[in-house]
């Protein structure tokens, strides 16, 4: 099996809102099913889906417990720390909830934490260390 995720998928109990964070918020572009129930970003070379809760119960049949939003973190890593405060104040402008105002941290990089709709961390990052090509790919130093 090879080393890589294709896709990441977040439970989400109102994917029209979820989208709209996105979407309006964020300027992403996305596509959804003709049933709404899921949505999905191109990110790089993977796929991010925002999935209905209720859906992917179905689709997993068993149930998805609603406390299982914090236990996971999905990043956003920007080429400088003035463009993580750029994307921190952009997601809070579209609706995210801050968490922890981007700072310096311990391990020399430049962070912060919001909650987008839905209820999942999103940390907002600058690592010097794990420089970003011109398409925005991370490739961890050998």
């Amino acid at each position: 099996m090879e080393q890589r995720f294709t896709m990441v998928t977040l439970a989400v109990d109102d994917v029209a809102a979820t989208r709209r964070f996105f979407e309006n918020g964020l300027g992403w572009r996305g596509t959804e099913t003709p049933t709404g129930d899921i949505a999905f970003y191109q990110a790089g070379g993977s796929v991010l889906a925002v999935y209905d809760r209720r859906a992917l119960e179905r689709d997993l049949d068993r149930p998805v417990p609603p406390d299982a939003t914090g236990a996971v973190t999905l990043a956003w890593n920007g080429r400088s720390r003035d463009e993580v405060d750029a994307a921190y104040a952009k997601a809070i402008a579209a609706g995210a909830e801050a968490v922890k105002i981007p700072e310096e941290v311990f391990w020399g990089g430049y962070s912060g934490y919001v909650i987008i709709p839905g209820g999942h961390l999103l940390e907002i990052a600058y690592n010097p260390f794990w420089p970003l090509a011109e398409d925005g790919t991370v490739t961890l130093p050998k």
